[in-house]
């Protein structure tokens, strides 16, 4: 059973988001989220820590309904917005879902278009036709990405002549330009120099406070330095969920014990 910091209604709505008894199904019958029920805090960041195949990226993937583009995967629970909506409720439009909840990649993706056809692409496919506030949004997504500096003077280069490292933080203003519910941030710096990572580390970092942020990471030194809480997961199953300090600093469970001593079983 696990225990839940400050919060233990994380089964009732009361305008929190949360994920509730979420399972989750490959093919139909391959069990990979096993129950699993944790709350979401508002302009939080949240880790989700584990190892590799633990089930991390399949739980963002749940919010942004990701899965729902290979036939035959299935959701069975709940993930509650604010709003009183079921993100994998089969009322809800997959389509809906994705102009509410940005995602970043663990592998940059940029568009191959201009830096400023890239920001500004979900605002145009929400219809947003305004310039001035196409012009707005830019600027400001890519100042909370921390690349507008870098940038302003070439809005309609390619995007795929920025380095690695700016193409991530590209792919987080994009995220951002929409002003998203939630922004899921998927292994951000799997494939990038310990220079470019720093550089991504400290523009979410900056984003605290100011969004809802859940991060996938198998790195327990950047959940220490990103996150507010932590989620651990293993084989599909949480763990333990806790203030991220706490969690660290004296987990409840041995299997976390193990993880964030470097034993795996």
């Amino acid at each position: 059973m696990v225990n839940y910091p400050e919060d233990s209604a994380v089964l009732e709505r009361n305008g929190q988001v949360s994920v509730d008894s979420l399972n989750f199904y490959y093919s139909g019958n391959i069990h990979a989220l096993k129950n699993v029920s944790m709350p979401i805090y508002d302009r939080k960041t949240i880790a989700v820590l584990g190892a590799p195949g633990a089930g991390r990226t399949t739980l963002l993937r749940c919010f942004n309904r990701m899965h729902d583009l290979v036939p035959g995967n299935r959701y069975e629970g709940a993930i509650w917005l604010q709003d009183g909506s079921n993100l994998i409720g089969s009322q809800v439009d997959p389509i809906a879902v994705r102009m509410r909840i940005g995602m970043v990649f663990d592998r940059p993706n940029p568009l191959p278009k201009s830096i400023y056809e890239n920001v500004t692409y979900g605002l145009k496919l929400r219809g947003e036709k305004d310039r001035n506030y196409l012009n707005d949004r830019v600027e400001q997504a890519l100042k909370d990405a921390d690349l507008w500096d870098e940038v302003k003077d070439r809005l309609n280069s390619r995007a795929a002549k920025l380095s690695l490292g700016q193409q991530q933080q590209l792919c987080i203003a994009r995220a951002l330009a929409t002003s998203p519910e939630i922004i899921l941030i998927d292994e951000p710096t799997s494939i990038l120099s310990q220079i470019e990572t720093s550089r991504i580390e400290e523009s979410i970092y900056k984003l605290k406070g100011q969004i809802t942020i859940l991060i996938s990471t198998h790195s327990m030194q950047q959940a220490s330095r990103l996150s507010d809480y932590t989620a651990f997961i293993e084989q599909g199953q949480l763990i333990e969920f806790d203030r991220t300090a706490k969690m660290f600093a004296a987990p409840t469970q041995q299997q976390t014990k193990d993880f964030v001593s470097g034993l795996f079983r």
